[in-house]
């Protein structure tokens, strides 16, 4: 019984250890500004479009598709922003196709379609591959590099003031372009290919428009 007492204590103060980590960077964020998308464990001002399947656990928002594609749509409509997370995309079928959608609305005649905005792109396998610029079924914005596998998480940073986007890649610039096609919209992630998972932890974003933030 001593040993077991003493393994919970363990356990117990290493949960307590974490927790504190977490809020401690919780904190950190919005000293600067950062906003957080998951607040809690359930998908509260988010809303999906299409076919793939979403949840959350442990702060963590999952996508699957067993057949087709969906899309997740953050509730915040901003034009100048920024918003980071840590992504890992994986796949028991076809190359996981994913991203992450900024300036992006639902299509008015076809909610579950592509979305009408950008999207910093999370795909490891073609040629477009994880950070280059997207827009509606075209590659627009190429990355200088790619740095991201299948099975692992990376951070992905996007910037857009006006017609000036840039994208990091693990804190790495890839992306740098202008455009000026879509001025406002939703955050949005992607499930794009049947058999595919997409996770999506430790997401914010800052409204520059509002804050003015450098």
């Amino acid at each position: 019984m001593r040993m077991f007492g003493y393994l919970l204590c363990v356990i117990v103060t290493g949960m307590l250890a974490v927790s504190q980590t977490v809020a401690a960077a919780s904190m950190a964020e919005k000293d600067e500004g950062w906003t957080p998308l998951i607040t809690g464990n359930n998908l509260e001002g988010w809303t999906a479009h299409g076919s793939a399947k979403w949840r959350i656990e442990n702060g963590v928002i999952i996508g699957q598709t067993p057949d087709g594609q969906g899309h997740l749509y953050a509730a915040p409509v901003l034009s100048d922003l920024e918003v980071k997370g840590e992504f890992r995309v994986t796949s028991q079928g076809r190359e996981p196709n994913s991203g992450l959608y900024f300036r992006a609305n639902p299509p008015k005649d076809k909610p579950e379609g592509f979305p009408d905005g950008y999207e910093a792109q999370i795909d490891n396998a073609q040629s477009a591959f994880t950070g280059w610029l997207w827009k509606p079924g075209e590659p627009t914005g190429k990355a200088s590099k790619l740095l991201t596998k299948d099975a692992e998480w990376f951070s992905m940073r996007v910037r857009a003031v006006g017609d000036h986007i840039t994208i990091w890649v693990k804190d790495v610039e890839v992306t740098d372009w202008h455009d000026d096609e879509f001025k406002t919209g939703c955050f949005a992630l992607q499930c794009h290919n049947a058999g595919m998972t997409i996770e999506a932890k430790d997401l914010y974003y800052r409204d520059l428009g509002k804050s003015k933030a450098p």
